[in-house]
Order: C-alpha cells, then sequence, then structure tokens
C-alpha cells in the first residue's frame, strides 16, 4: 500500500469504531481503502442516512484526537476463530453472537498465510494491514455517501450498507479535495449528457446500452473522422465483421471460455433447438451443451480480434503483404452485472476502435513504434496527456493466461525494448496482461487529475498459434506472423464520457455537435441570419438559428448554456453593412467581424482541431 492507502485503511477502522460506539448492535464485514477513500460495509436494522453523517464524523474526530495506538496482533487460526465465536472479532467487547461475516472471512484465509488482528481502543478487527502508528496521524476525515452492498457481492448474500469516506493528513488536502469533487459533480458525464442531450438510455432498449442521440452523434461521426485520417496515413485498411459469431471461433481464440462470466449466454442453433426441445431438453442443459461442445451455437461477439483474424486467413498471404492493418470501429457485447453499469464508462453494448496489425517478427519493433505513435498523437491533440506508461506483465495465476512462457517472454522482452527506444518512461506491472499477451497501456489525466487508462497496444504470439495463420516467407516456405492489437479510444462510449468530464462539455469547436449560433435581435433580421447561416453551412460548418421571440440576453444565456461555442448576433446595423457581431462563449464579445472573415476564421480554426 502506499501512505496515503495505509492512512485510509486507518481510516475504515476508525469510521468502524465510531459506528460501534454510536449503534452497539452493528455487525461489520470489511473496510478496505479504494480509489479516492475508504468504505466499511456494516449490518444493522436501521438505514443509515446524509443526517447521520455530522454525529459519525464527530465521533471519528474524538478517536483521532485520542491518538490511540493500532497494535499488530499475529494470533493461530484457533484463537481468532474463538474470538470471532464470542462475537469479539469487529466489535468493541464480547458479545453474545457471533461475528457472522468475520468468522466467514477467518475460514477464506488460506491456511499457510499468518492471522493477525488490529486493535485501536477497545475496537479489535481481523485484518492484515498495515496501518498508520495512531489514530492521530489521520489527519482529516469525511463522509461522501452511503450505498447498498451484497456481502462479497454476491446477490444471494444479506446485503450490507456500505458507508463512504475519504482521508486525508491535513484538512487543507481535504477541502482541496472535496472542491475537486464539487467540480466532478457539475462536469459529471451522466448529467452533461443528458442536459446537451449528447446520448440516453431507455430501459425498453435495455439496460447498459446506450442510445447516440443526433449531438453526441455528431462527436462520435468527428473523432472517426480524426481517427480515420491518421489511420489512411499508417496505411490501415477498414473492414467490417458481423455482431455475431459461430461459438467454435470464440472456443479457438480462448475468449470462450476465458471471458465466459463475462459474456452473454450463447445463441442456439434454430433448427438444432428445435429437435432438442422435442426431446425435452431445458435451456440449461442445451446452455451445459455448447459449453462442452456436443452442440453448435453463436455468441454476441465479445471482440473483434477473432473475425479480424479469419479475414487474414481468407487467402494464402505473402511476405510481400506484410504488414497487413485492419481497423474497425466494432460493436462488442458484455455480460456486466446491473450494479456494475455505469453510465458510459461500463456498458453491455459498446464500440472499440480496434485494430489488428499481422507482420512478421522483424517487423514488430516498427509496427508497435507506430501504434505508440498513434496513440500518443490522439491524446495530445485531445489535451489528455499521458502521465504514465504501464507495461501489463502475466500474474502468477497461470490458467488465466493462454501459450507457452517462451513466447510470452518474447513479447514482453520485445514490448520493453520499443517503450525504451521511443524514449517513454514506464512502470512494469503484473497481472495487467491480456490472456493471450503483454500490453501497453497509456494513463492519463484530466483537467481534474484524475487518471484514466486509454490507448493500449498488445503484443500477441499466441492468437497466431491456436488459428494456425501463416504467410509464405522469401524462402517460399510457411512462416508464423505476429499479430499486434491496437485502441487509442478503447471504447468510442467510454471516450465520450471522459471527453465531457474533461471539458465539462465546452468542446473544441471541431467537435462541437453545433459550431455557431446565429441570434437575430429581432424578426425583422431572419432573413439576413438565415443568410448568414447558409453561408456557413457552405463551408461545411455546424450552424443554427434562434428564430424564438426571445430578448437577445435570454438567447444568449440558452447559448451559453448549450455551450455553443460561437454567437453570430444579427442585429440593423449589422444587416446592413452584411457583417456580425461576434460572441465567444470563452472569451466573450470578439467584436464586428466581416461576414467573411469570421468563416474563415472558423474554418480555419476546425482544420487545425484547435483546442
Amino acid at each position: 500500500m502506499t501512505e496515503l492507502e495505509t492512512l485510509r485503511h486507518s481510516a475504515a477502522h476508525i469510521l468502524a469504531t465510531a459506528l460501534l460506539e454510536i449503534w452497539p448492535e452493528a455487525q461489520l464485514a470489511a473496510g478496505p481503502p479504494v480509489e479516492n477513500g475508504f468504505y466499511y460495509d456494516v449490518a444493522l436494522p436501521h438505514r443509515i442516512s446524509p443526517e447521520d453523517f455530522p454525529a459519525i464524523e464527530e465521533k471519528m474526530r474524538e478517536i483521532i484526537r485520542a491518538g490511540q495506538p493500532f497494535v499488530r496482533l499475529p494470533v493461530t487460526r484457533e484463537e481468532a476463530e474463538k474470538l470471532a465465536l464470542r462475537g469479539r472479532l469487529g466489535a468493541l467487547s464480547d458479545r453474545t453472537e457471533p461475528s457472522r461475516f468475520k468468522l466467514d472471512i477467518l475460514r477464506g484465509i488460506p491456511e499457510e498465510e499468518q492471522i493477525t488482528l488490529y486493535q485501536n481502543g477497545p475496537f479489535l478487527d481481523l485484518c492484515a494491514g498495515p496501518h498508520v502508528q495512531n489514530t492521530s496521524l489521520v489527519g482529516a476525515v469525511r463522509l461522501t455517501h452511503v450505498a447498498s452492498a451484497y456481502y462479497r457481492g454476491d446477490a444471494r448474500n444479506p446485503q450490507l450498507q456500505r458507508v463512504y469516506g475519504t482521508a486525508f493528513p491535513t484538512e487543507r488536502e481535504l477541502e482541496e479535495h472535496l472542491a475537486r469533487l464539487e467540480e466532478a459533480k457539475k462536469r459529471d458525464h451522466r448529467k452533461l449528457g443528458r442536459e446537451l442531450e449528447l446520448f440516453g438510455f431507455d430501459e425498453a432498449v435495455g439496460a447498459g446500452l446506450p442510445l447516440w442521440l443526433p449531438r453526441g452523434a455528431v462527436i462520435r461521426q468527428e473523432l472517426q473522422a480524426f481517427l480515420g485520417e491518421l489511420l489512411a496515413r499508417q496505411g490501415y485498411e477498414t473492414v467490417f465483421t458481423p455482431h455475431v459469431g459461430e461459438i467454435g471461433l470464440y472456443r479457438t481464440s480462448g475468449h470462450f471460455p476465458y471471458y465466459r462470466d463475462a459474456q452473454f449466454p450463447p445463441i442456439p442453433e434454430p433448427a438444432a433447438w428445435e429437435n432438442l426441445v422435442q426431446e425435452g431438453c431445458s435451456c440449461a442443459e442445451y446452455a451445459n451443451r455448447i459449453e462442452i461442445g456436443e452442440v453448435g451455437g453463436y455468441l454476441l461477439k465479445p471482440m473483434n480480434c477473432p473475425m479480424h483474424i479469419r479475414i487474414f486467413a481468407s487467402r494464402p498471404r505473402s511476405y510481400r503483404e506484410l504488414p497487413v492493418r485492419l481497423a474497425e470501429f466494432g460493436t462488442v457485447y458484455r455480460w456486466e452485472k446491473s450494479g456494475e453499469l455505469g453510465g458510459m464508462t461500463r456498458l453491455r453494448g459498446f464500440t472499440q476502435d480496434d485494430a489488428h496489425i499481422f507482420c512478421a517478427e522483424d517487423q514488430v519493433e516498427a509496427e508497435v513504434e507506430g501504434c505508440l505513435e498513434l496513440v500518443r498523437t490522439v491524446l495530445a491533440t485531445l489535451d489528455l496527456r499521458a502521465c504514465r506508461i504501464r507495461l501489463g506483465l502475466r500474474g502468477p495465476e497461470a490458467d488465466k493466461y493462454i501459450g507457452e512462457s517462451a513466447l510470452w517472454d518474447k513479447a514482453e522482452h520485445a514490448l520493453a525494448a520499443a517503450i525504451r527506444k521511443a524514449g517513454l518512461d514506464f512502470t512494469e506491472e503484473e497481472g495487467e496482461a491480456a490472456f493471450y499477451g503483454p500490453k501497453i497501456d497509456f494513463l492519463v489525466r484530466d483537467c481534474l487529475g484524475r487518471e484514466w487508462q486509454l490507448g493500449t497496444v498488445q503484443l500477441d504470439y499466441n492468437l497466431p498459434n491456436r488459428f494456425g495463420l501463416t504467410y509464405i516467407g522469401a524462402d517460399n516456405r510457411e512462416h508464423r506472423p505476429v499479430m499486434i492489437h491496437r485502441a487509442p479510444f478503447g471504447s468510442l462510449e467510454r471516450f465520450l464520457a471522459i471527453l465531457i468530464e474533461h471539458f465539462g462539455g465546452d468542446f473544441p469547436v471541431w467537435l462541437a455537435p453545433e459550431q455557431v449560433r446565429v441570434l437575430p435581435i429581432s424578426d425583422a433580421q431572419l432573413g439576413y441570419a438565415r443568410e448568414v447561416a447558409a453561408a456557413l453551412r457552405e463551408r461545411r460548418l455546424r450552424v443554427t438559428v434562434d428564430e424564438k421571440s426571445e430578448t437577445l440576453n435570454a438567447k444568449i444565456r440558452i447559448a451559453e448554456r448549450q455551450k455553443i461555442p460561437y454567437m453570430a448576433i444579427v442585429g440593423k446595423n449589422e444587416q446592413s453593412s452584411g457583417n456580425l457581431s461576434v460572441r465567444s462563449r470563452k472569451r466573450g464579445n470578439l467584436g464586428v467581424m466581416s461576414l467573411t472573415a469570421f468563416v474563415d476564421q472558423v474554418v480555419e480554426e476546425v482544420a487545425r482541431r484547435s483546442l
């Protein structure tokens, strides 16, 4: 753990202590540090509400001022179980009933692991640590919200209350963090997406399946066009693939069963299903037969790569053709649990800016360098600067990865060499690889300092082996290509969510759904306002005319609220002179300009993709 995570872990224990002092009947489950804070899961017969927070926080501050030492107590498994049965774990004293959640957690700890307890004041908890030396080192705390959570994340288990908070060494750091949170609320993509009419969800369509509204579709089209230009320069070819595929395709790739829990259930073949229904076969039995390969079926596409592989394999290939670069904005589907869905950042159907490069081994270095440069160009254009680069390696769980160790070693070394050659700093992190190969992830910071994982480049020696891909080399013999997976945006939906929050909905002109709004002061200028709009459209700018019977000030307020980059105001003087009074949402009044000068300025700004 980092120092801040350790502090927040200690704050979680202080929260637990405070909850028990206020409600001695509370049953505690677990309380870890999480990104930006901590939480503790608790079972209580009544609901905790934000109205309870001041009393809980005051009790936490009393515990902090007391400077209670955090004492580590190694114990045997038998000693810990006796304490749990006495109700002493996760409590201030012995109880009449066992610590049911603590007992369950204890029994789930591997036999070979040391059991440790931590005590601060009267509170004794089952915990591996670490903690700060004493409670006074947890300088400032604040509770943020409370939510429901199933114990161990399983809907078959009891539902608990999860009390969230955050902690910092000083009150100043806490206040700065809370200010950032308030700003983040204003920029929340779900709020702005609704207000700006960019996307929506409909229960009749299905949870986690977004609808891109016309204004949001404009942003998507601009992003796709931008990336399309970059891909054309690097020699990519566009392909399109179906939304479903034979399950055998994904069995070969390893997506089935490696991603089994994250996929929609298999779709039966109609003819086979009819026959099995007549035989009395249940849905569950049929799904099981598909699972073990007895019968066929289809799968909603979880990844695009197997279909791109089949395109590469559709005819014999020569070394003279390599590298083959195939790109697609391909929609894929994942079965996310309802509780895990979140706006446009976690979905059941989303579109990836996917591409796969099939190359010879001696081309890997240059192709990876090209991918790295592509990702950096995309992020820089959108003011998303890479704060760190992560090389994701295999973890110790061997069953999570396919292929031979020698191929993994080769791929990991190749990616590390490519990053070094590009002169970039990076960290290596075990367990962050894809199941078929290591990957480079770009983690960026937005204007609020939040970190997002965006562009990815993955090197894969394994899927070409599993599919038996070959090309004919200069020696007239068959050779195995190497495969590179890359996606600068990742998911278009998630990328839109990040951009909304990064720009606060105030998109640069080239991305703005509506770039100019013409505001006639009165109905007498409507004809001229329409001429201005027509001239702007001639230069392929996105423009509307506000023809409502509102005052000019009201029209300006509406345009600013809708975050229109430019307002072209036309009154009697502008009409007679053929000019415009131009107002920028960011820079305020820009004065009077000729129509030609204004159009040229906006067109140039769009062409440069200015921020």
